[in-house]
């Protein structure tokens, strides 16, 4: 009897049902070639454009350690449980942040893949002929028709030299006709390849230039110099490729500094204006040149800029030990703790006193007043009352221990309180508890905040940045259009013309211009009065 074979047929429903074929796995290639069209799309560009404006907002909102190292340093002050969890984030470091770079990276990426493609796809149709001339002209946008005495070859000859301007092709249709296509208006691709070519020229620019450049900040008391060594800078941000010996050799003093106030009115206390004026030189041995620095009108010297940042006070004193000895006779910048009165914090270190060392935490106010609860505050940003309060230490302030110190904070561990001093105007003395000697507050000078900022990829930023606009420009204002034109002779011997133009915007002006080239062609082809059937939509 027969046995039923192993390999029989499966039921049906083991199998898959007819219609519905199972689908390819991707492979590892696969799925990288579609990670690469999803990076390389316009959409996702676009996407990280956005993110990277998005992106660079809590850079405009919160001080930034690259520009002004005091304000974060306050910052802090102000705000010291939010400070440390905005820190976590890179907040006061957004543009040199791990998450800022990631997107900056991939839309660089992006922008690669996708424009070099379109630039090369945009060349190619540079070099193309004009579109074939459509079979039904008058399914265009718009469309006329007139017929002539002039032959067909007479009727593309007229139309090319009306349309020099465009790039045109003739051919030969199959009835024996005549046909002409014109295309122009190129330059709005070209611009929008340019814009996009010029962004990603900016990109590498801005790398360029964070690679090879630096920044530094740095406080400069009225009357002092600076020279541009690593040791002058309050902090200092050099690029990858950067060492101490590519700084340039130049040097400056401040000569004299300006500031002005609002006197009266809603807006008294607000900066009017101020200025410094430098002497400064290239290199050693340069010759002394002068300078105005202003906001916004930085000094250049040897491809770095010099720029003002702020400006505040350096209160000046005069300290005697208990042997009547002067250990310290110099200005010391106070920190503004808000700007619309300049109430100013400092520190005072005297190592040099003698057996056990003096530190003083200060406040200075520029125009002292009795506050509306008796305490003492400023009520103007200019030196109208100026006045300095005193908290005075004796013991180590801890400068032997080789560690580094902040010139703003005063370590008191391991020292002693003397008390706190009576209010001090300039010549004011206050003697020291227990004979440890005076302190005298003999003036103040005003000192300036500056950013030193050397970026050699700063031109060519410059010129992608102009380049991106230029091509923009011509996103906007170059009108893209297409013209035919189709001859071909009818029984009677007369030329029947078929006048068609289409253009990629919608924009009114271009309907009249092509209703103006057929009426022209038809005026320049007719002798005597011709019927016009042209038809505008």
């Amino acid at each position: 009897m027969p046995t039923e074979s192993a390999s029989a047929t499966a039921p049906a429903a083991a199998r898959p049902p007819a219609g519905d074929p199972e689908l390819p796995r991707l492979s590892a290639l696969g799925w990288a070639r579609w990670a690469w069209r999803i990076l390389t799309s316009m959409r996702t560009a676009l996407i990280l454009l956005f993110l990277l404006a998005v992106g660079a907002i809590p850079g405009s909102m919160l001080p930034q350690r690259g520009v002004s190292v005091e304000q974060v340093r306050n910052y802090f002050l102000e705000h010291p449980d939010l400070a440390p969890w905005l820190d976590r984030f890179y907040l006061f470091d957004v543009y040199s942040s791990p998450w800022y770079a990631a997107i900056y990276l991939l839309l660089f990426v992006s922008l690669t893949g996708c424009v070099l493609p379109r630039a090369a796809a945009h060349y190619r149709a540079m070099r193309a002929r004009p579109p074939k001339t459509p079979r039904n002209l008058a399914r265009m946008p718009y469309s006329a028709t007139f017929t002539t005495a002039a032959p067909p070859e007479q009727v593309v000859t007229a139309a090319r030299a009306l349309l020099r301007r465009h790039r045109a092709d003739t051919a030969e249709e199959p009835d024996g006709g005549r046909a002409l296509a014109a295309e122009t208006g190129y330059l709005r691709e070209t611009g929008n390849v340019l814009f996009h070519l010029a962004l990603l020229a900016l990109l590498v620019a801005l790398g360029a230039g964070s690679f090879l450049g630096y920044r530094g900040n740095m406080l400069v008391v009225e009357g002092d110099g600076f020279a541009n060594t690593l040791t002058s800078y309050d902090a200092f941000f050099p690029g990858t490729a950067v060492d101490e010996g590519d700084l340039q050799p130049f040097s400056f003093t401040v000569e004299e500094f300006q500031a002005s106030f609002i006197e009266e009115g809603d807006l008294s206390g607000q900066a009017a204006a101020f200025s410094a004026d430098l002497t400064y030189r290239a290199a050693p041995d340069a010759p002394e040149g002068r300078h105005h620095l202003a906001v916004n009108h930085p000094l250049s010297v040897d491809g770095a800029q010099i720029y003002l940042l702020g400006h505040g006070y350096a209160p000046e004193f005069r300290v005697t030990n208990a042997e009547g000895e002067v250990v310290f006779d110099q200005a010391v910048p106070f920190i503004a703790r808000e700007e619309t009165a300049f109430t100013s914090d400092g520190v005072i270190k005297v190592p040099d006193a003698g057996e056990e060392q003096l530190g003083f935490t200060g406040v200075f106010l520029p125009s002292a007043a009795e506050g509306p609860d008796g305490e003492l505050v400023s009520t103007f940003p200019g030196t109208r009352n100026p006045v300095v309060t005193l908290t005075g230490y004796q013991g180590d302030l801890g400068m032997d221990d080789g560690g580094s110190q902040s010139v703003y904070q005063l370590y008191t561990d391991d020292m002693r309180e003397l008390g706190e001093s009576p209010e001090l105007s300039p010549g004011d003395t206050w003697e020291l508890p227990d004979g440890a000697g005076e302190i005298t507050f003999t003036g103040y000078r005003d000192y300036i905040s500056m950013q030193v900022n050397s970026n050699p990829a700063r031109v060519p930023a410059l010129v992608a940045a102009a380049t991106a606009v230029a091509g923009l420009l011509a996103t906007l204002f170059v009108r893209p259009r297409r013209a035919w034109v189709r001859a071909r002779t009818r029984e009677d011997g007369r030329t029947v013309v078929e006048v068609a133009g289409l253009s990629k915007i919608e924009n009114a002006a271009l309907t009249a211009e092509f209703h103006q080239f057929a009426t022209s062609l038809r005026d320049r082809l007719r002798e005597t009065p011709a019927t016009d059937t042209g038809t505008k939509e």
